[in-house]
């Protein structure tokens, strides 16, 4: 019964951890540019015993772990806002912005002017370009970003924002404030710039629910389980009690 217990209590903490994951998701619903997480679990076995004096082998205990958190990259939907400033990336690309912890990367496009004219991100993080960040004087209009990511204005050609790939994106790590860090950037080929539009979050708000209200059925039914197996045990523990006595 002890065994019973912790391969159901094993199942539970997985599924708090995936709890935790869904309500994540959910919560960024309408982040611009947020990518949903999916939990991945897998299989453990518990050892066996090393003594061969039993009678009968031992059976194997398979218990329940959340092995790693991936991310979703698919593409969520492109909706024009008109703002000059606000970027969508076509592809798998990412815009470079510098954090007091270095350089991250990020496909929220909702970019803007700080008091110093320099392109910034929502946080106030300098979106990097080719040669630096990118920055504009007080009296220029006009900002228009092209395609393969040049950004000009009634002064001319302003630079080039830099644009990022993986090979496996799946090596980067969630950086908070919808940031990733990690992994190794190469210059992006086969991302292009869409200006006046955003990504929205790739996030299902219906699958997430019915995910949602699929984990919290699993865990109360675990813990009807385990709490059966204790009323078990302690019925045994009664009649071994009585038998003694």
């Amino acid at each position: 019964m002890e065994n019973a217990q912790l391969v159901g209590l094993s199942r539970q903490i997985a599924l708090r951890r995936q709890m935790d994951v869904v309500a994540n998701n959910i919560a960024n619903l309408n982040t611009t540019g947020f990518k949903a997480e999916q939990l991945l679990f897998q299989e453990y076995l518990d050892p066996v015993a090393r003594d061969r004096d039993f009678l009968q082998p031992d059976q194997r205990l398979s218990f329940t772990e959340d092995w790693a958190t991936i991310h979703d990259m698919s593409v969520g939907a492109i909706v024009q806002t008109g703002n000059p400033l606000d970027v969508a990336l076509q592809g798998e690309g990412f815009l470079v912005v510098e954090t007091a912890q270095g350089e991250r990367w990020t496909r929220a496009g909702s970019l803007q002017l700080d008091a110093s004219g320099v392109l910034v991100d929502l946080d106030g993080n300098p979106v990097m370009g080719e040669g630096g960040p990118i920055q504009f004087g007080s009296t220029e209009t006009d900002v228009t970003i092209a395609a393969d990511g040049t950004v000009s204005s009634s002064a001319g050609i302003k630079g080039r924002l830099r644009l990022v790939e993986f090979a496996d994106p799946q090596e980067t790590a969630r950086d908070g404030n919808n940031l990733f860090s990690g992994g190794t950037p190469i210059e992006a080929t086969a991302t292009r710039v869409m200006q006046g539009a955003l990504e929205k979050s790739n996030v299902s708000g219906i699958s997430e629910m019915t995910e949602m209200i699929r984990v919290q059925r699993s865990y109360e039914s675990l813990a009807s389980i385990m709490q059966q197996q204790d009323e078990m045990r302690r019925s045994a523990i009664q009649r071994l009690g009585n038998l003694s006595a």
